[in-house]
């Protein structure tokens, strides 16, 4: 199916990713609130490209990239942090995530995360 899946607990942030997305020519598949909805949506959509955000309600950004990935381990995923979350950061990279972009997101650095992580 292709697209790129958002996810974010914050209603107004996937909104936020999905403008910047979707304005440089990205179609957008899907959104979820939390990594088990993610989860469930990657094996649903079989997107191109999950965002994902670290802190989460019930299952958090690292857990869910640790899933996805044993499930599909040729999986794309790039993490949203806010500042400060560097060793999480590291967490999600060792889990499999293959880039991050840092909260308030300045739009050129996620389409350029998203070009890079498309291309590889």
């Amino acid at each position: 199916m292709g697209g790129i899946l958002i996810v974010d607990d914050a209603a107004f942030m996937r909104m936020m990713i999905k403008d910047i997305l979707t304005k440089n020519g990205y179609t957008v598949v899907g959104e979820a609130e939390n990594g088990a909805v993610a989860v469930e949506s990657y094996k649903e959509l079989k997107p191109d490209l999950v965002i994902m955000d670290i802190t989460m309600p019930e299952m958090d950004g690292i857990e869910a990239v640790r899933r996805i990935k044993a499930d599909d381990p040729s999986a794309r995923i790039i993490m949203c942090s806010a500042m400060g979350q560097q060793a999480m950061v590291i967490d999600a990279i060792q889990a499999g995530a293959r880039d991050f972009v840092v909260k308030p997101f300045q739009p050129e650095r996620v389409i350029e995360a998203v070009k890079k992580a498309l291309a590889s």
